[in-house]
Order: C-alpha cells, then structure tokens, then sequence
C-alpha cells in the first residue's frame, strides 16, 4: 500500500502545496506540517519530495520566496503564491475534480 500512496502523492503534491500557500505564505517545514494537519496526520510529506515541488512551483512562477526570519527568529524561505499562481491553483482544482469524476465513473461500472 505505501508504494500506491508514494505514487498518489506525486501526482497531487503540487496542488496540496499550492492549497496550503492559499491559506498564508509559509516555509517549508509549515507547509509539511499543514498538509499534515489539513489530513488529519495522514499525510506525511518529506523533505525530498517537498523542496523539489517547491522549486517545480517556483520556476513555473506559480510560488515566490524570500529569506525571511522566523518567529523564533531563525532564516527560513517563505513561499507564497503568485497571482499566476493562484488561477493556477482553480485550474489544478477542477483538473483533479474531473479526474476523480472519472475515476468514480471506472468505479461504478459494471
């Protein structure tokens, strides 16, 4: 089963991420403790697959960062969303509501 959850979270990581940049721009380590959150703890993602989607992210210009300090007073790179960025995250929503659509339509065939 985690081989099948590893595969999901690759397809879905980027969307997960920009969900949780919608909310507030945040570090790294915030936005894994988010979506952890955000799951309930059922999702936990790890720094080798966060860092490389923040940078897929970055270089499509859907995320911007900056070193800033943290509230205990440490550097960090906030990430925050672009306004591309944004309509990017609607278009990634409905993509992902029409896979599942599509997938629950495989689903309930006989």
């Amino acid at each position: 089963m985690a081989s099948s959850q590893s595969d999901v979270l690759r397809g879905t990581l980027d969307l997960l991420i920009l969900k949780a940049l919608s909310l507030e721009p945040m570090h790294g380590w915030a936005i894994a403790q988010r979506l952890e959150q955000l799951s309930r703890d059922a999702l936990r993602v790890g720094q080798g697959s966060l860092y490389p989607a923040l940078q897929r992210l970055e270089e499509r210009g859907w995320v911007d960062s900056e070193w800033r300090a943290t509230d205990q007073g440490r550097r960090a790179k906030y990430y925050e969303l672009t306004r591309v960025g944004r309509r990017a995250l609607g278009d990634e929503v409905a993509s992902w509501h029409g896979y599942v659509d599509m997938v629950e339509a495989i689903l309930r065939s006989t």
